[in-house]
């Protein structure tokens, strides 16, 4: 019954999510209220996030997709308001949340807020970042989102272990929660600049595709095992090792590139629906737990918690955008243009989502004095309608925000031209190493086969300059649009012809399947891919 449990969550997710994509409201919060009104559905399994399953097999995966996909060159472009957000932000969310929620809940101890302050420090910005790209925003504003969730929920653990340890008795000192952060943030990094160079090796000798997209599963997984046995932040060697690889994706082969783009937003893809449905499955279990807490009192500090983390994510997020500025004319030469706008929306963009979940279902049931953990339930309660809160209002209201302020969007016409001249420099050095290639005698073709390998590089050339040109009436195409679509009906004019040759018993399943797999790469070369939106 448990497979079958996970079978079902997994399969009904997807559907909610893929039916997101046809609305407008992000699939996120789509997926949390269905998870919401499912778990009070008769019949409805009782499924318990477990943070042994969620830390190690989820979050690995989820973050290693997300450094393959970031540019490390930006990042590093943007290191400072990244470090800012992601180790700053967090340890300072940690202390003023933690510190403000005592005062809110007097019967509640200042570590055991602190742990609360942790827990609900780092936010998620898959949903953010979705809606960042969606709605066009400036590519600096959706590097510095990206860049952020690399990184804070390792600060997040580390901090949470501190408190957590405080807060049970065994003792942590300002020093010690420092020395302890350090080893765990530089370890991590260490770890990680070990395994990647290695792991790369290993992707670009491994002679067939489908072995390196094993490999490619296992990458997040060795490196968040390996960094969690020495005690380091696996989360952060997790990160390395896929930025390094993101970073000479163009050195492994075509076809492994190709499959493991297509297996990792299918892995993606079902864990993130998966995962935000289970964050809405949770409130049944979280409100059993309240205990001697009512819910009308829990729901009124609920509304003071979600009050501070909003508030002050803009208390640091303001100065820390603007106090470097003012300190240092070099900044000010190098970021030009920043107005109080940007801020604004990194400031609202601070949802909360599963990891934050994850880490307060590790807290531990007693201290070691063996006394309950003070107030677990009450943390429990207020992690997830923080989550809940940040995920519905920010997510909801973060898209009227964004054309409310009118951002300028990135500019469509500037990046098609950029491309053009990318690709025309690009067709004129291949156009001089096939002549000089031709000019030697052991790689003589016929004049038709050499005018064809001009014709493709010169289809290539033309192809992005085109969509710079005018526009059909008649269509509303462009003439690389009316290539392409054409050129796609007759590629399903000779798959059919294929199939039906099968039917006949003329050829058979497998020359079928040689001469459709010909067909689908030529049509993958004859369409550019669009960005899925990820849910």
């Amino acid at each position: 019954m448990e497979a079958l449990s996970l079978v079902a969550l997994i399969a009904v997710s997807a559907v909610i999510a893929g039916a997101a994509r046809r609305t407008p409201v992000p699939a996120p919060l789509l997926l949390v209220t269905a998870g919401l009104v499912a778990a009070y559905i008769p019949g409805v399994p009782d499924y318990t996030l477990d943070p042994h399953i969620v830390l190690p097999l989820v979050l690995p995966p989820l973050l290693h997709l997300a450094a393959l996909d970031s540019s490390y060159l930006d990042l590093r472009a943007n290191a400072r308001p990244v470090a800012l957000l992601s180790v700053g932000y967090v340890l300072f969310a940690t202390v003023t949340v933690g510190w403000l929620t005592h005062l809110l809940v007097p019967e509640l101890p200042l570590t055991a807020a602190l742990v609360l302050g942790a827990v609900v420090a780092p936010p998620d910005a898959v949903a953010a970042t979705a809606i960042a790209r969606k709605l066009g925003l400036p590519n600096r504003i959706t590097t510095i989102l990206q860049g952020e969730s690399l990184v804070n929920d390792a600060t997040a653990i580390t901090a949470f272990k501190v408190a957590v340890a405080a807060a049970i008795g065994e003792g942590a000192s300002w020093a010690g929660g420092i020395g302890e952060f350090a080893l765990a943030a530089l370890g991590g990094v260490g770890v990680g600049l070990v395994l990647m160079v290695p792991i790369h090796w290993l992707r670009t000798h491994l002679g067939e595709a489908l072995l390196q997209n094993t490999l490619s599963l296992l990458i997040p997984f060795v490196a968040y095992g390996a960094a969690e046995q020495v005690h380091a932040s696996g989360v952060l060697a997790v990160v390395v090792v896929g930025l390094y690889l993101g970073h000479r994706r163009w050195q492994v082969d075509f076809a492994t590139r190709l499959q493991e783009e297509a297996v990792w937003k299918m892995v993606a893809f079902i864990l993130e629906s998966a995962v935000f449905a289970l964050i809405g499955l949770q409130l049944p279990y979280v409100l059993d737990g309240l205990g001697a807490y009512g819910v009308g009192e829990s729901l009124g500090y609920a509304v003071g918690v979600f009050v501070f983390v909003v508030a002050m994510r803009y208390v640091w997020v303001f100065p820390a955008t603007f106090l470097p500025r003012a300190l240092s004319a070099r900044i000010r030469e190098r970021e030009p243009g920043v107005t109080w706008k940007a801020p604004v929306i990194v400031g609202w963009a601070g949802m909360r989502g599963v990891v934050s979940l994850a880490i307060a279902f590790s807290i531990p049931l007693t201290t070691t004095g063996g006394d309950p953990f003070p107030a677990r339930n009450l943390v429990l309660f207020l992690t997830f309608t923080t989550v809940i809160g940040t995920l519905v209002v920010q997510g909801l209201t973060l898209p009227a925000l964004i054309r409310l302020l009118r951002l300028p969007k990135r500019d469509a016409r500037a990046d098609t031209l950029a491309e053009a001249q990318a690709q025309s420099e690009a067709s004129r050095v291949a156009e001089e190493r096939l002549d000089r290639l031709l000019e030697d005698p052991r790689n003589a073709l016929p004049d038709p086969l050499a005018d064809r390998l001009r014709t493709v590089m010169e289809r290539r050339r033309n192809s992005v300059w085109e969509r710079l040109g005018a526009v059909s009436e008649a269509t509303g195409e462009s003439a690389d649009d009316t290539y392409r679509r054409l050129a796609r009906e007759m590629i399903e004019a000779e798959r059919e012809v294929f199939v039906r040759l099968r039917d006949e018993r003329r050829i058979d399943d497998e020359m079928m399947r040689t001469l459709l797999r010909r067909l689908d790469l030529e049509e993958a070369a004859a369409y550019r891919e669009e960005d899925d939106e990820q849910p």
